[in-house]
């Protein structure tokens, strides 16, 4: 599995056939310095954990050009569908998804997830949720993206179910989970993951400046962590 970080919680996933993309804000990200369009090349599905902006980023436009499938929360299909998109698989929490080449299962997360129009208007789109992306090709791992969540007793229940190979998980704090309870995350409740990948980090200026702490309390765990650069691949 191909796999490249666009800054914050924004992936690219290829294995297969397929080209994947995890939350793509990209425009407006300030750590984005690459092209929306090469960024998205090939896209054949956009999956998004929730509502927010800096999530759902340049879906509509990623999925208008590409006709990648999205893949989300009923009530956040909804919502784009009515800016225009057609090609839709909606689902939620504790549902499984069949995608081709992989399942998605749809996992809780404690976050909030809401549009706020330009009246001050605030809508709900669904909760917040994770994601568990299962290849069928047993060669290539299970990923738990966990979106923006506080760390929970229940990711054990997900590690039991799915044991992930690796966990991308949110450690820049204050919004989400900080570097301890991450870690803690990977200690205690995801044993099956070999390999952690942080983010959700020095995005903006509310939020930690890297993930130095993240591997300091990741000393001596049994999952290896591998800080991502932005827009660089590796392999998985």
């Amino acid at each position: 599995m191909k796999v490249t970080w666009f800054g914050h919680s924004a992936f690219r996933l290829e294995f297969g056939t397929s080209v994947v993309l995890v939350d793509p804000f990209l425009t407006g990200n300030p750590v984005f310095k690459g092209d929306v369009a090469t960024a998205s090349a090939g896209a054949t599905h956009v999956l998004l954990t929730h509502g927010h902006a800096d999530h759902v980023g340049d879906t509509v436009a990623i999925c208008q050009a590409t006709g990648a499938k999205l893949v989300t929360n009923y009530d956040l299909a909804m919502f784009l569908a009515r800016q225009g998109l057609t090609n839709l698989d909606p689902m939620n929490s504790g549902g499984e998804t069949d995608q081709g080449e992989f399942t998605v299962a749809m996992t809780i997360a404690f976050h909030s997830s809401a549009e706020i129009d330009a009246n001050g208007v605030s809508q709900s789109l669904g909760h917040p949720t994770g994601l568990v992306i299962s290849p069928k090709n047993s060669a290539e791992p299970v990923v738990y993206h966990a979106g923006d969540t506080a760390v929970f007793s229940d990711m054990a229940l997900i590690d039991e179910f799915y044991r992930p190979k690796v966990a991308i998980l949110p450690v820049g704090d204050r919004f989400t989970m900080g570097p301890r309870h991450a870690a803690l995350a990977l200690r205690r409740f995801l044993p099956s993951v070999e390999t952690a990948i942080p983010c959700h980090f020095a995005t903006f200026g509310l939020l930690l400046p890297d993930a130095s702490g993240f591997v300091d309390a990741m000393q001596g765990a049994k999952a290896k962590v591998l800080v991502p650069q932005v827009g660089t691949s590796f392999t998985l």
